[in-house]
C-alpha cells in the first residue's frame, strides 16, 4: 500500500471537511445558535469537523515534511553492511536531487544529481511500490566492468582503488576493503567463498549503476532484475542513522550507531 498516497488522501479529504465547515455550515451553525432562545447551543460542532479540524494540521505538516524534506526508512537486510546494518534507521534527503510532487514524482524544483559514491534510495524499477537502497557507482554514460573472479571493480577503463584491511569482525570468510569512488571512501565487504555476477556495463543517459557494499550479498544493477535505474525513480540520499533495532533479534538497540552519518 503506497504510504505516501495514504498521507495526500488523508490530509486533502480532512482540509475539505474544515474549509467546507468553516465556509457553510459553521455560518449556519451560528445562525441557528442565535435563535435559540435558551442560550445553550442549538447544535454543537459535529465529530467529524472536529476529528478534521484537529488532524489537517498534522497531517499536512507530516506531508510537507515527508514529500520534499526528510523521510525515515529502515533497513530491512546487509546488502549495504558494513556502511549500514539490518535494523538500522535512516533519514532520507528528499531535496538533494530536486522536489518531487508527491505520489506522481513529478520533478518540481531541480537541486542536484546524484554524484558517484552517494548511498541512495530508489523505487524498484521492475516494480515501484519497493524501495532500494544501494551506492551510486556508474553515472550516465559511464562504462562499469565487475570482474567476479576477482572482485575488481572499474570504471571508464580506469580500475577503482580498493585498500584490502583483513578479516571483517574476526570472520576469515569474509573481507574488508576500503574502496574510492570519486572523492569519496567507504568500506566494502568480500566474501570469498561466494561467487556474484560481474560483466560490462554500459550506463544510458538519464540512468545509474548502483551496487550493495556487501558485494557478494547484494542484488543491484548487476542483476536484471534491478539492472539501471532512471533518474526519476531516486528518492533521495541517505544522511545519517538516528535508531537502531532489529526486532524481533538481538534484544535491543545498538546505541553506538544513533547519530552516525552515512559515507
Amino acid at each position: 500500500m503506497d504510504f505516501s498516497l495514504l498521507l495526500v488522501i488523508a490530509t486533502t479529504i480532512s482540509g475539505l471537511i474544515w474549509c467546507l465547515d468553516s465556509v457553510i455550515f459553521k455560518r449556519r451553525r451560528v445562525a441557528l445558535e442565535s435563535e435559540f432562545s435558551s442560550g445553550q447551543k442549538y447544535r454543537s460542532e459535529p465529530i467529524l469537523v472536529e476529528y478534521a479540524r484537529s488532524f489537517f494540521p498534522v497531517l499536512f505538516l507530516v506531508l510537507v515534511l515527508r514529500s520534499f524534506l526528510f523521510e525515515p526508512f529502515r533497513i530491512p537486510s546487509g546488502s549495504m553492511m558494513p556502511t549500514l546494518l539490518d535494523g538500522d534507521f535512516i533519514f532520507v534527503s528528499k531535496f538533494s536531487y530536486g522536489l518531487r510532487l508527491p505520489v506522481i514524482n513529478t520533478k518540481i524544483f531541480d537541486i542536484g544529481e546524484p554524484a558517484r559514491g552517494d548511498v541512495v534510495v530508489f523505487r524498484l524499477p521492475a516494480d515501484p511500490s519497493i524501495n532500494y537502497i544501494k551506492r551510486v557507482v556508474g553515472l550516465p554514460g559511464d562504462v562499469v566492468v565487475y570482474e567476479s573472479a576477482d572482485k575488481e571493480l572499474s570504471i571508464n577503463g580506469e580500475v577503482v582503488s580498493l585498500e584490502l584491511i583483513g578479516d571483517y569482525e574476526g570472520n576469515p570468510g569474509i573481507q574488508l576493503g576500503r574502496e574510492s569512488l570519486g572523492d569519496q571512501e567507504h568500506d566494502l565487504l568480500h566474501i570469498r567463498s561466494r561467487f556474484s555476477p560481474g560483466g560490462t556495463y554500459v550506463v544510458p543517459e538519464g540512468h545509474y549503476f548502483v551496487m550493495g557494499d556487501n558485494r557478494d550479498n547484494s542484488q543491484d544493477s548487476r542483476f536484471e532484475s534491478v539492472r539501471f535505474i532512471p533518474e526519476y525513480h531516486m528518492v533521495g540520499k541517505a544522511l545519517r542513522i538516528w535508531m537502531n533495532w532489529r526486532w524481533p533479534g538481538d534484544g535491543g538497540p545498538r546505541w553506538g550507531r544513533i547519530g552516525q552519518s552515512i559515507e
